[in-house]
């Protein structure tokens, strides 16, 4: 038995410049990692067979994301390992399906990581994050196991630190589909590209970016658009504004603020309507599943 867990992320930036030939989108965006997220338990099967419990989340098995992910890894190493076992996956879900917090991603990501390592694959990290990016352009970020900026489809990864945040994440408690919002043709699709470099101006490149630097280039390219498809998004986001700038991530339907103490994100939690779900969760640098599976390596 292995139980590791599949973290949240946020999009504290979140930029398009433009549509790909290929159909994909070109963007800049911030993955901050969140030490709050769902939970993988893998135990073998020794008749070959996959298996998925993910509990009450509506998704037929074939399609979800963490069978499709060990499908294909298996797919991946038998070639190279030869023969492998089955597994039995449980899924335990927090994060809400559709919420652009990146739990299916996640999920994905911690079921290639775990699997390579209860199946003694020994596939590289790199190896398995393109795996991931078969599944979906968010699978890398996991998989890599560190808050980054990221460009191109979102595969281009630079690992950054961040100033220790609390942030309160609220699901209005609808379901924002990805595929929708990018082929709508309201979507801004011209954002001016931002570098780095300008993330970090003033600051030395080991230094974790500053929470006024990221304030000062936050912002949303699908927020507009989602708000206007689904108000109770805004509606959520303008219940957090009181507190502290808010903002969507991902393409929704969660939004989120950033408080300086945990104390001031329990305050404005307890305040929440009760029609909405919310969680406070840390910025942190590096993936639990990563620190974890370092730790079982070392043991081993």
């Amino acid at each position: 038995m292995l139980k590791l867990p599949a973290p949240a992320k946020l999009n504290l930036i979140l930029r398009i410049l433009g549509r790909r030939q290929d159909g994909y989108h070109e963007l800049q965006t911030l993955f901050q990692l969140l030490d709050y997220g769902d939970t993988l338990e893998f135990s073998t099967r020794e008749d070959g067979i996959i298996s998925v419990d993910a509990g009450d989340l509506d998704v037929p098995e074939q399609d979800n994301l963490v069978y499709r992910a060990a499908q294909l890894l298996r797919r991946e190493a038998s070639s190279t390992v030869g023969k492998l076992p089955g597994a039995h996956i449980h899924l335990t879900k927090n994060l809400p399906h559709g919420g652009g917090i990146g739990g299916g991603s996640s999920d994905a990501a911690t079921t290639l990581l775990g699997l390579n390592h209860l199946w003694h694959c020994n596939l590289s990290v790199e190896t398995l994050s393109g795996l991931g990016r078969q599944l979906g352009a968010d699978i890398p970020v996991f998989v890599r196991g560190h808050t980054a900026w990221a460009e191109g489809i979102g595969e281009k990864l630079t690992p950054v630190a961040t100033e220790k945040r609390h942030y309160l994440v609220v699901s209005p408690g609808c379901e924002v589909s990805t595929a929708k919002i990018f082929h709508d043709s309201r979507l801004t699709r011209d954002s001016v590209t931002i570098t780095l470099a300008a993330l970090r101006e003033g600051q030395l490149t080991e230094m974790p970016l500053s929470s006024e630097k990221l304030e000062a280039f936050s912002g949303n390219d699908c927020q507009a658009l989602v708000e206007s498809l689904y108000p109770e998004v805004r509606d959520a986001r303008e219940w957090l504004q009181q507190f502290a700038p808010a903002y969507l991530t991902g393409t929704g339907s969660c939004v989120f603020t950033a408080f300086q103490t945990k104390q001031a994100a329990q305050v404005a939690l307890a305040r929440l309507p009760r029609k909405w779900q919310g969680f406070i969760a840390n910025g942190i640098q590096v993936s639990p599943v990563h620190q974890q599976l370092a730790k079982l390596t070392s043991n081993s």
